[in-house]
């Protein structure tokens, strides 16, 4: 227990953490702190033990996989959440700077996603069944940060609203041209098509979410005009109006930045937009949790804007507006752990038990990751040209208004598009 005491005494200072070994000796580690659930914990044998304590950021998820770590009082989320205050983003923080610095030094050796390697990773997380995504996202299966104009919004309104959101910045007319960089399940396209009359290719490497684009297009009569390919950015041709590319740029990483942009660039017409939505850091360059690359996310990395930035200049690329969220994926990440705990059944039958667990801590360390470390979303526009866009951000506003209003009226919107999406 001398060892295991050490870890905890030197990892939680707030709390209370009661931890249980797998002789039955008791320990209370951190003082009570009105902002953290009280947590109980019991290893149920030495291998458990031995396992986080050789590496506690892989040790601890696989032990709550395997059922060597049992949360007895709380759960998963407020294990994760007492331990994620403990390591918080703080300027005075000594434990962060003891466990997490260290790690910057290899952040990318992991994030080398070549084309090959790209379509493996992305096998590996979104060519799970379909069945279980639509277990605990919204209707529209939108597997990305919500916006949240109301805290107190269901998730699918603040889904639909993330959608106007980012439209309104595209800035779209009738007739353009739209790529949909890492289109997911076809939403996003789907919803540009109905509510701004364009024409949309959405890209994926993933089969499953193809098949499921594919089949929503067939069933929405739009097929000819929003078309779904499963092609890697690096080898798309031709040239589009807009670019909109959201929750797909964690799975680029470091070393390929500038291809990214360089490609984007190329792909924009002369007088073309971009609106990329990406998971960012404002807590700087790190590495990627252990377990998150091993069972979630291989080859995903989670950029600082201190990288995005360089990438940026020499694909010479105009940065046209940043906004940042920070609230909203924690609100984002809280429905959907609900939805997932709820359907233990259905997924325990879809695939196992492990896997229920797996799914969960997942869920639990990025609303923890949100909600106490550096983890933000970002908003990126940006332009071929400095005078494509108005020098003012009063047509986002009243574009997004518009297009809410539109999709509120289902059958005003189901008659045609909103067909000025610009103020002239």
């Amino acid at each position: 227990m001398r060892l295991l005491d050490g870890l905890f005494s030197r990892l939680i200072r707030s709390g209370p953490l009661t931890v249980t070994d797998a002789a039955g000796n008791v320990r209370v580690h951190g003082v009570p702190t009105p902002c953290l659930r009280p947590v109980a914990i019991r290893l149920a044998d030495r291998n458990t033990e031995r396992r986080i304590l050789a590496n506690p950021s892989l040790g601890f998820g696989e032990a709550y996989m395997d059922g060597g770590l049992v949360v007895e009082e709380g759960d998963i989320r407020d294990l994760l959440d007492l331990i994620g205050f403990n390591t918080r983003w703080d300027k005075d923080n000594p434990v962060r700077a003891a466990l997490w610095r260290p790690q910057r030094f290899t952040a990318t050796l992991d994030a080398w996603n070549w084309k090959r390697r790209s379509r493996r990773n992305a096998a590996h997380h979104y060519d799970l069944s379909d069945r279980l995504y639509r277990l605990f996202l919204d209707t529209d299966r939108q597997y990305s940060c919500a916006y949240f104009t109301d805290p107190s919004n269901s998730l699918d309104q603040a889904q639909a609203d993330k959608k106007a959101h980012i439209a309104a910045k595209l800035r779209l007319e009738p007739g353009l041209t739209v790529l949909d960089i890492g289109c997911g399940w076809g939403g996003m396209a789907l919803y540009l098509n109905a509510l701004a009359d364009v024409d949309v290719l959405g890209i994926t490497l993933s089969e499953e979410q193809l098949k499921v684009a594919r089949r929503r297009a067939e069933e929405a009569g739009v097929a000819d005009r929003v078309k779904f390919e499963r092609v890697d950015y690096r080898d798309v041709t031709g040239r589009f109006d807009r670019i909109v590319s959201v929750g797909m740029f964690e799975h680029v990483g470091p070393p390929c930045y500038r291809t990214f942009f360089s490609r984007c660039r190329d792909l924009l017409a002369e007088d073309g937009v971009m609106l990329l939505h990406t998971i960012a850091r404002a807590d700087g360059p790190m590495a990627t949790d252990r377990w998150l690359t091993k069972y979630i996310f291989p080859g995903g990395y989670i950029p600082a804007l201190s990288q995005i930035a360089p990438a940026i200049e020499k694909s010479w690329l105009w940065l046209t507006d940043v906004e940042v969220l920070r609230g909203h994926y924690a609100l984002t990440l809280g429905y959907w752990y609900d939805r997932t705990t709820a359907a233990r059944e259905e997924i325990v039958a879809l695939y196992d038990e492990r896997f229920f667990r797996m799914w969960q801590f997942y869920l639990a360390g990025a609303i923890s990751a949100f909600r106490h470390n550096g983890h933000v979303v970002m908003q990126l526009q940006l332009a071929r040209s400095r005078d494509t866009l108005p020098q003012t951000r009063d047509y986002m506003s009243s574009a997004e208004t518009r297009l809410r209003e539109a999709a509120s009226a289902p059958n005003e919107a189901a008659s045609g598009p909103v067909h000025t999406m610009v103020d002239k």
